[in-house]
Order: structure tokens, then C-alpha cells, then sequence
């Protein structure tokens, strides 16, 4: 995966230019993990931005500027990105455990294959712990940070752009984002077992702990080899997209968990070679973004809609990641097309 060499220092920036990435993700990260795989129609964008923003984007804010201060990279942010989706799904709303949580939803007929992979004990879907934490590292934390990282010049991208005081205020929105979706509306009245929050906080600290080792802020040398063409990138994200939904039950489980490795370990020994640069991490960062906006018009909102909320829905996720991609990607031609990211 990628990191920096050694801790990065703020930007020293106008406050005006420092604070309109930070704005840019506290916005999009809400955006992304609701809405861009077609979660609610147009009319609901701006509701999710205000009630969700808090929470997805604090948390994705948070989760950057950990990662950039410490002078490390992508490895550290995907684990910070999966400790936020155990504690989302596992602390804060509880979806994880509570067996009833979409049964208001256009998805309650997702509830028997659910149960499928019901791990007994802890009492939750294996499955759904795998869908709801891949789709917060890869469309609440990682795709938004690719994005707002790559509108940015190089000698910007890798920087923190909060400090201390900055940072505070960020946890603060964080922490009541939480707390309203903690509230009895947000679970649903439901709470989970001692164990099962037991088993949570476990699981977030030890994937916390393990961000945080020494090892992800060592460089590593790169390899001569080149590393192969972006597209070819992009494609293999998109294609294990489409092998982890292939099969129900326990094996597909199996399948999944193999494809997301094996994914995660190609990338990571791509990205140690020669060439590889921002337009490799923007293709392989929003591959799950694009797949999402694909994926939106063959699923309902959370809501019933009609036909044609649901298609302008659609097509406005598609109208606003192409924006977002295809904006991010001309502006790195023209800005940095020789910047390399080191990898580990």
C-alpha cells in the first residue's frame, strides 16, 4: 500500500484555503456511503449531508489527518477506516447486531440470507459485518480522501491540513455526529448483549493498535519493475466487486474474504514498483466509488420511491462521481504526472 517517509508538518496555508479540503470530505464522505450506490433519491442528498456529515466525514477528516501526521499512508488508513466501521456498525448504530435493523426498509428481504451466516454466540451475520465494514473503508474513509487528495497539488496531498485546535473541533463534531445516531432513533430501540459490545470494542481497539505500529511509517524501497497501467488497476477492483456477490451463504463468505486479500495484497505489491503515482491510488481508491453508481440503478432506495425519483437518483449519483473522477483525473495530468507515492 502506500506511505509517507517521515511525519508531514500543517500547511501553513490561509485558513480559507486549509479548511476547504477538510469542508470538501466532511461532505463527500457522508455522500459516498449513502448515497452513491443509490440509497436515497435527490431530495434526501442534502438530509444525509446535515444528519450524516457529522459522523461519516468527522470520522473520515479524523482518520486522514491521523494518518498524514504520523507521517504514514494507506495501510494506516485502511485499518483506522475498518476500526470506524466496527464501531459504526457495532457501538453507534448497532446494524451489526440487531437482526431487525433493515426491516423497515426497501432490504428487509435481506434478512433470511443474513442469517445465513449467523456466527452463534455473538449472534450477528458475518456477511453483513463483511459488507457493512468493507463498504465504510472503501466508500465512507477511502474513496472520499482519494478524491478531495487528488483535486490537491502535490506539495499539498500528503500534508495535514488541521492542527491541534482544528483536530479538537473535528472529534467534537465527530463525537455528538455519534451520539445523535446513538440515540434510541438511530438504533432503532434496540441494544445489543454485554458480549456482543464487548466483542466490538475489542475488535476496534485491536484494529487501532495495529495502525498504529512503527511499521507503516517506514519507507520501502521501490521495486524496478514498473507498475502496470492504472485501467488495469481499476479493473481488477471493479471485477472482485462482482466475485464477492456471486455466492450466498458460508462460501461466498469464504470467496469474499479471499478476493478482498488477495485484492489488497496485489495492490500493495503494485504500488512498491517504479511508476506508480496518484493516478494509480485515484483509479484504485474510486473503482469501488464508480462500481457503486453502477450498482445503484438495479437496487431501490432505503425508501419506497417511485420509478422516476428513483432513476433521477441514478442518474444524479452517476452525473456527480463522473464529475468527481473525471475532474480529479484531468487535473492530475495536467498538475503532477510524474509524482510518485512511495508504497510498504
Amino acid at each position: 500500500m502506500l506511505t509517507e517517509p517521515r511525519p508531514a508538518t500543517v500547511d501553513r496555508l490561509p485558513l480559507r484555503r486549509r479548511l476547504l479540503p477538510v469542508v470538501a470530505l466532511l461532505l463527500l464522505a457522508p455522500w459516498a456511503a449513502e448515497c452513491s450506490w443509490g440509497g436515497f433519491t435527490p431530495d434526501d442528498f442534502l438530509p444525509v449531508l446535515i444528519f450524516l456529515g457529522p459522523m461519516y466525514g468527522g470520522a473520515a477528516i479524523l482518520i486522514r489527518e491521523t494518518a498524514r501526521h504520523l507521517g504514514a499512508g494507506w495501510p494506516v488508513i485502511v485499518l483506522l477506516a475498518a476500526a470506524f466501521g466496527v464501531l459504526q456498525a457495532g457501538l453507534v448504530d448497532q446494524s451489526l447486531f440487531d437482526p431487525g435493523y433493515l426491516d423497515d426498509t426497501e432490504y428487509a428481504d435481506t434478512r433470511a440470507a443474513a442469517e445465513a451466516t449467523l456466527l452463534p454466540g455473538l449472534e450477528f451475520s458475518v456477511r453483513q459485518a463483511f459488507d457493512y465494514v468493507g463498504n465504510h473503508i472503501v466508500l465512507t474513509v477511502c474513496a472520499p480522501i482519494v478524491v478531495v487528495e487528488s483535486f490537491l497539488g502535490p506539495g499539498r496531498r500528503l500534508r495535514p491540513w488541521l492542527g491541534r485546535p482544528g483536530l479538537a473541533v473535528v472529534g467534537v463534531i465527530y463525537l455528538l455526529g455519534s451520539l445523535l445516531i446513538f440515540s434510541d432513533s438511530g438504533r432503532k430501540g434496540f441494544l445489543a448483549s454485554p458480549l456482543q459490545l464487548t466483542f466490538a470494542a475489542t475488535v476496534v481497539l485491536a484494529l487501532v493498535a495495529a495502525a498504529l505500529l512503527p511499521r507503516w511509517r517506514r519507507a520501502r524501497p521501490r521495486r524496478a519493475r514498473r507498475a502496470p497501467r492504472p485501467i488495469l488497476v481499476g479493473l481488477v477492483v471493479v471485477l472482485v466487486h462482482f466475485g464477492t456477490d456471486l455466492t450466498p451463504g458460508w462460501p461466498g463468505v469464504a470467496i469474499a474474504l479471499a478476493l478482498a486479500a488477495a485484492t489488497a495484497g496485489l495492490i500493495a505489491f503494485w504500488s512498491s514498483r517504479a511508476g506508480w503515482g496518484q493516478r494509480h491510488v485515484l483509479v484504485a481508491g474510486t473503482a469501488s466509488l464508480v462500481t457503486a453508481a453502477a450498482f445503484a440503478y438495479l437496487v431501490p432506495p432505503y425508501s419506497p420511491a417511485t420509478p422516476a425519483a428513483a432513476l433521477a437518483g441514478d442518474v444524479a449519483v452517476s452525473v456527480v462521481t463522473a464529475a468527481l473522477i473525471g475532474g480529479a483525473w484531468w487535473l492530475l495530468r495536467r498538475t503532477s504526472p510524474t509524482v510518485h507515492v512511495h508504497a510498504s
